[in-house]
């Protein structure tokens, strides 16, 4: 059983290309070929031999091998003891991202996986998604992330990573809540609040940082993105106003002189004539 899928437009990060099951008849072999995508083969029983990049595999139940873009495999199942196997063809922008903490690269394609029999469980899913219409692509690539989610969990420890200071994690934590919620009313104290700071060390900390208060840095970010913004015509000054957090257009517009070193109507006319 195989099924090739259509190119998806709709999952850039992660798609299925094929996937299929099969029992292999003794001595069969597929290559020496070239994928031009990612292949995941996984044996059920049985046993055969993988080749790549001048190495031989002997590999059998609870075990698999990654067939990595643009690299020519050879593969063939044992004489006596042939295998059965399922696999899948995926691709996409998290593709190696994902297969690397996995563990697997193209200079470790070898998987592990013996714990139970969710990968021919999915497979399984997978071929019974055609009784889905609409959305089946999307259910096809939530398995695919299953399966992959699977192989991570198994896959061998992965060294620690340099982790950043403290400091620079509160830093980009305040970044972050600034450009999730520079729209609302927000406060230092409440930037404190979520990262779970005294609001006097969490200035010091960033301004020590950044060079640059955090009252500052938001007003900063706000003009900003109303200048982003001046070169929609739908909106109106006081629409851009209230957009960044400024229900006030009179102090919106002193800051964003004070800022930008000109009113915001003056800004817009400019940019206007720019476009």
């Amino acid at each position: 059983m195989i099924e090739y899928l259509p190119r998806s437009k709709q999952h850039t990060e992660l798609h299925l290309t094929q996937f299929g099951m099969e029992d292999c008849i003794p001595g069969h072999g597929f290559g020496p070929a070239i994928r031009t995508h990612y292949l995941l083969h996984y044996i059920f029983n049985g046993e055969g031999i993988f080749e790549v990049g001048g190495s031989r595999y002997r590999l059998r139940k609870g075990q698999g091998f990654l067939i990595c873009p643009n690299v020519i495999t050879y593969y063939q199942a044992d004489e006596a003891n042939p295998w059965s196997y399922g696999w899948f063809g995926f691709n996409g922008t998290l593709a190696e991202s994902l297969l690397k903490q996995a563990g697997l690269t193209p200079s470790s394609p070898i998987l592990y996986y013996d714990r139970d029999d969710r990968i021919y469980q999915y497979l399984q899913f997978m071929a019974q998604s055609s009784e889905s219409h609409k959305a089946r692509e999307t259910r096809l690539t939530g398995l695919l992330y299953l399966m992959l989610s699977l192989l991570v969990e198994s896959g061998p420890e992965t060294p620690p990573v340099q982790k950043d200071s403290r400091a620079e994690i509160y830093v980009e934590q305040v970044k972050d809540f600034i450009e999730m919620n520079f729209s609302q009313k927000i406060t230092i104290e409440d930037i404190a609040h979520f990262i779970g700071l005294n609001r006097s060390y969490l200035c010091s900390l960033f301004k020590r940082q950044m060079n640059v208060s955090i009252q500052d840095y938001l007003i900063r970010y706000r003009i900003d993105m109303a200048c982003k913004m001046m070169g929609n015509a739908e909106l109106a000054i006081g629409d851009i106003a209230r957009s960044v957090g400024y229900n006030d257009p009179l102090l919106f517009s002193k800051i964003f002189k004070k800022i930008m070193g000109t009113s915001p109507k003056h800004y817009r006319s400019l940019t206007v004539n720019r476009g």
